[in-house]
């Protein structure tokens, strides 16, 4: 599973630790992804989503139907 929010297209940013002698050494800023599953009244099913901490709320706010239709419109199969 690669570390993508469904959603909001959220991905890992890329930096430097940088150490006490300041030597750089390349890290990797992950997203806060949850597994969450939701059900699709339309459809009559469980979908299994994996989403952002930010996305879950964004759900939260538009609804079920409506992050569903986004997801497909961003091309992500169900």
């Amino acid at each position: 599973m690669s570390a993508h929010c469904m959603l909001t297209g959220a991905a890992p940013g890329f930096g430097n630790r940088i150490s006490h002698s300041h030597r750089r050494t390349s890290r990797r800023f992950d997203p806060n992804l949850q597994r969450k599953r939701y059900w699709l009244p339309s459809e009559g099913r469980h979908v299994r989503l994996t989403l952002s901490a930010r996305a879950v709320k964004t759900i939260d706010v538009i609804g079920i139907e409506a992050a569903v239709a986004r997801i497909r419109a961003r091309g992500v199969k169900l």
